[in-house]
């Protein structure tokens, strides 16, 4: 047996089910011996595709995933997902061969790649260390919550080993959840008893059904209005208290609400500037408390009056036994239930409908997708102006039916990150809302959409333009005609890859979606909606402060 093949059957053995790749020929007997020990194999069309679908995927299933590349160019196409990974803290195997002789002209420092992004290095050394260091790096992966690149080089993927060699390989034992100290537990007590307005924002740390139940506890007995971070939003769908998500996305009540909190606590959320929009909606006199399984989290984008270091889960079921079972009405009072009822989402919000006969409001498109489209829907977001709309007006039935890769604000990965999380939830339906911009960026997805037979609804806010920078510089008087482009039917292109399409200019034109969800969903649908492009999202001013 070659090396490639004892590390592609020991990380399937360590626990690496799902597999992303392009595979040529440094990585093709990795990558068949993966499949060959039971593993499932996409085949991207792109190595940038297959490194964000591995990280959709780990992020909605819970598994660790991995993705397979070509050595150099191979790990270069794939850089910008796998920079994605690593600043999301994925739990990701990436699989590089590796050219060690410096004449080759696929050689790259590929070690220096890895940590220019944030992901941590790795390499397969030698044949009678091989099938050890593949669950080392799958390991690391999961108990240190990182993006692992592990480099293969070809001459050792090339040596003998043993047969039974894989035989030791086993997955890595669960992470242990990190017990917060009785001081710290009594800290965060003391101040949500004096607590009369407190918020609670839920972020990464708290997307599991084991923490949203125990921070849904804790809130009702303290009175505590939950909110979220974008990463974690939906954690608290059904929930009449739910704020949604704090931040730049924020509607005005929401807003408005934590702003005028006296106690905002960050549970697994590091509150940083686009959850605090910029520290702006945490008042002057509140009291800021964070509680994140990682220490050096603790206070790292603003100062907090008290930090726990410790699990949210189990921080959240110690204060729970620890304090007393009396309700308090704090922020949970009758003015606020009613607002909430009317005007917490930003559906509810009023709104000029600024559709014509050949565009339609984003606002009024999304609104009319939320009420169509079935609630079991699983939604990734690609990043440009368009993408607070399907955000925030469509709906998600929890924290895992919304894949928000955005902590590199790349564009063109939200295709990507919809066939990731579909196969991640195969339960329900996927749903990929892009801008032009994105969607032609990342059109050769499109064929694996199709080849895997998703029942896929791909959304294109169609403005015919890097939206971002024509509402950002275009009230400076600024030229534009780098960032708008001429008409391009999409719908035709996704025609040509075996999709339905639609062009929708007005409301009535989504009849086709609607007559698509009430059929038997053979084909994926596209949907290319030109949209109004006139006026800047509510949010692009929050984003651009942070450049």
């Amino acid at each position: 047996m070659k090396a490639a093949e004892a590390v592609g059957r020991a990380l399937v053995a360590a626990g690496v089910g799902q597999v992303f790749g392009v595979v040529g020929s440094g990585n093709f007997h990795l990558t068949n011996a993966m499949i060959a020990a039971g593993a499932r194999f996409v085949a991207a069309r792109h190595e940038g595709g297959a490194a964000t679908m591995a990280d959709a995927y780990a992020r909605m299933s819970g598994a660790v995933a991995a993705v397979s590349l070509h050595q150099g160019p191979g790990l270069t196409n794939a850089l910008t997902g796998i920079t994605e990974a690593a600043k999301s803290r994925t739990p990701l195997v990436v699989l590089a061969a590796e050219v060690t002789e410096p004449r080759s002209n696929f050689h790259i420092d590929q070690e220096a790649l890895a940590c220019s992004v944030g992901a941590v290095p790795m390499r397969v050394t030698s044949a009678q260390d091989a099938v050890a260091q593949a669950c080392e790096a799958v390991r690391r992966a999961v108990h240190e919550r990182c993006t692992v690149l592990l480099n293969l080089p070809l001459e050792v993927q090339a040596l003998d080993v043993p047969a039974s060699l894989p035989e030791g390989a086993a997955p890595p034992p669960e992470r242990a959840a990190v017990e917060p100290t009785a001081a710290d537990v009594a800290a965060l007590a003391q101040v949500l008893e004096r607590a009369r307005r407190p918020v609670f924002v839920a972020g990464r740390g708290a997307r599991s059904p084991g923490a949203r139940d125990a921070l849904a506890a804790l809130s009702e007995r303290c009175g505590a209005l939950p909110a979220t971070s974008a990463v974690a939003r939906g954690l608290f769908h059904g929930n009449p208290w739910s704020l949604d998500v704090s931040g730049g996305f924020a509607s005005p009540l929401t807003a408005e609400l934590v702003r005028g909190a006296d106690l905002v606590v960050g549970w697994g959320c590091t509150l940083n500037m686009w959850t605090t929009r910029h520290g702006r909606l945490i008042g002057a006199d509140a009291t800021v408390a964070q509680v994140d399984d990682d220490a050096s989290a603790l206070g790292r984008h603003r100062e907090v009056h008290v930090g726990v270091t410790g699990d949210v889960e189990l921080t959240a079921r110690r204060l729970l036994d620890s304090g007393p079972e009396r309700r308090r009405r704090g922020y949970r009072t009758p003015d606020v239930a009613a607002a909430l009822a009317a005007r917490g989402r930003w559906r509810d919000v009023p709104y000029e409908d600024t559709s014509g006969h050949e565009r339609i409001d984003p606002r009024t498109l999304s609104i009319a997708l939320d009420d169509l489209l079935p609630a079991e829907r699983v939604i990734g977001v690609d990043s440009g102006n368009f993408m607070g709309y399907p955000s925030m007006y469509l709906s998600v039935p929890d924290e895992n039916g919304f894949c928000f890769t955005q902590a590199f604000q790349s564009i063109g990965l939200g295709l990507a990150t919809a066939i990731g999380a579909a196969l991640a939830r195969p339960d329900r339906l996927p749903v990929a809302a892009l801008g032009d911009g994105g969607a032609l960026m990342g059109a050769a997805e499109l064929d694996t959409v199709r080849r895997l037979g998703l029942p896929m609804v791909v959304v294109v806010y169609n403005d015919e333009a890097y939206g971002a920078e024509v509402h950002h510089f275009g009230p400076e008087g600024h030229p534009l005609g780098t960032v708008r482009f001429p008409p391009t039917d999409i719908a035709a292109v996704a025609r040509g890859y075996g999709f339905e399409a639609v062009t929708v200019r007005t409301p009535a034109d989504l009849k086709a979606v609607e007559d698509w969800v009430a059929g038997p969903r053979s084909l994926p649908l596209l949907v290319d909606a030109k949209v109004v492009g006139d006026r800047g999202a509510w949010w692009l001013e929050e984003a651009f402060r942070g450049h």
